[in-house]
């Protein structure tokens, strides 16, 4: 059984979900009431929970949060103090002004003068932590392989994509912050009004939440070549899980160029200062009011177009959420019910964009190859020793196969120069 899933962890588990809300900035504009119906709890419970655990009320804790993220805000950036308000989540300049006196027994603007502020006008930095290590060279190839040609690509040590949050659009940069375990995320000023669900959505594209000492420790030789290997998230979960269908059976290499050309009939073109960076990746809601026969006509089989009608049609009448913190179990049932989506796409949606740290694709080629075995069942079997963290024991598994085709390329180098 996974940690936090046992009845004695319940609380820990609730406590925490409520927390990563928070942090996400998936909950400033929510009402607590919908947050426990989402976690299957009522909401008298769930207030008594975070009390518990955290000794204060789920407000007290949301806007501890906001302020720290304020203060930060104040500190690092010559943003004016109304708008540093607004970003950090605040509806009212007054209770801003109030609760950070009261918190920090001074005002926004005595803050400010301690310290020197520095911005680029064009643009807003951040950090956000991780606990090492990091194989980020892995996950910038990984990203780098996939990447959605206008909406993303990787240069150097940076990932770079266009971002479209609600009415907000925009861009992102993101590299490694120097010698701390933090990533630096630079982003376009138009993204500042949603900057807390922005950082949110790098952390889970990063996977900067996981515990890779405590991972690694319980896969054990299977995670000695790559410390710090992390799974690939989703910044936008609609967008990778077409990605997905369409790279149901084809290589690599062709499901990027479906997705490129799905963007470009698709997507919003937005500038940026960046020349690879061109369009906005399309909405559920968007596809939906598509006719199959636009897909089709990108190169997309009848199938596959079939599939990524009915996901927009479910998520744009939400019958199914595509956001981390949902059923993972009630989700790829859903999504197995739905044409031409089997179990290999429904366990890597569930790993990539439902943050499933145990998905596992024991149908996968890929997975066969790197364990020699072509028996589902007895895939399964020989992988239960990796719960609850097969998600990670399928990157360790697919980058076993990396390092053999390697050795296999060395190999033959020195048989051509002997």
């Amino acid at each position: 059984m996974a940690p936090g899933n046992a009845r004695i962890d319940a609380t820990g588990r609730l406590a925490a979900a409520v927390a990563r809300h928070i942090e996400d900035g998936t909950f400033i504009d929510r009402r607590f009431e919908s947050l426990a119906q989402e976690l299957g709890v009522s909401e008298r419970h769930l207030r008594r929970v975070v009390r518990q655990e955290f000794g204060v009320s789920p407000i007290q804790l949301l806007q501890t949060h906001r302020l720290l993220l304020a203060k930060r805000l104040l500190t690092d950036t010559a943003l004016p103090i109304a708008d540093i308000a607004y970003a950090s989540g605040f509806n009212s300049l007054r209770r801003f002004n109030a609760l950070f006196q009261e918190r920090y027994r001074l005002n926004p603007t005595q803050l400010r003068k301690t310290k020197t502020a520095k911005m680029d006008r064009d643009y807003l930095l951040s950090e956000v932590a991780y606990r090492p290590p990091l194989d980020w060279e892995a996950l910038l190839n990984y990203l780098g392989k996939h990447a959605i040609a206008g909406v993303e690509t990787v240069e150097g040590d940076c990932y770079f994509r266009t971002v479209r949050l609600g009415q907000q659009q925009g861009w992102l940069m993101v590299k490694p912050a120097g010698k701390k375990n933090a990533l630096q995320v630079k982003l376009s000023l138009s993204l500042l009004p949603v900057l807390l669900p922005v950082l949110g959505r790098v952390k889970g594209l990063f996977d900067l939440g996981a515990e890779p000492k405590q991972i690694a420790a319980h896969l054990g030789s299977l995670a000695l070549h790559h410390p710090g290997l992390r799974v690939p998230g989703a910044f936008d979960g609609f967008e990778i899980a077409v990605r997905t269908i369409l790279g149901q059976q084809v290589s690599v290499k062709a499901a990027t160029t479906l997705m490129g050309r799905f963007v470009q009939c698709f997507g919003k073109p937005i500038v940026t200062p960046f020349p690879t960076l061109t369009h906005l990746t399309p909405t559920a809601e968007q596809v939906a009011q598509t006719d199959i026969s636009e897909i089709i006509k990108l190169g997309i089989i009848r199938r596959r177009a079939r599939s990524i009608l009915a996901l927009a049609h479910s998520i744009a009448q939400g019958t199914i959420s595509l956001i981390p913190g949902c059923s993972i179990d009630q989700t790829i049932a859903q999504l197995q019910e739905l044409p031409g989506i089997g179990i290999w796409t429904a366990q890597y949606i569930a790993m990539r964009v439902l943050g499933d740290p145990d998905a596992f694709l024991h149908t996968d080629l890929g997975i066969r190859q790197a364990l020699g075995e072509s028996n589902g069942n007895r895939i399964l079997a020989f992988a239960a020793q990796w719960q609850p963290w097969r998600s990670y024991a399928t990157l360790h598994l697919w980058k076993s196969l990396e390092r053999t085709e390697k050795l296999t390329e060395n190999h033959r180098a020195q048989c051509d120069r002997n």
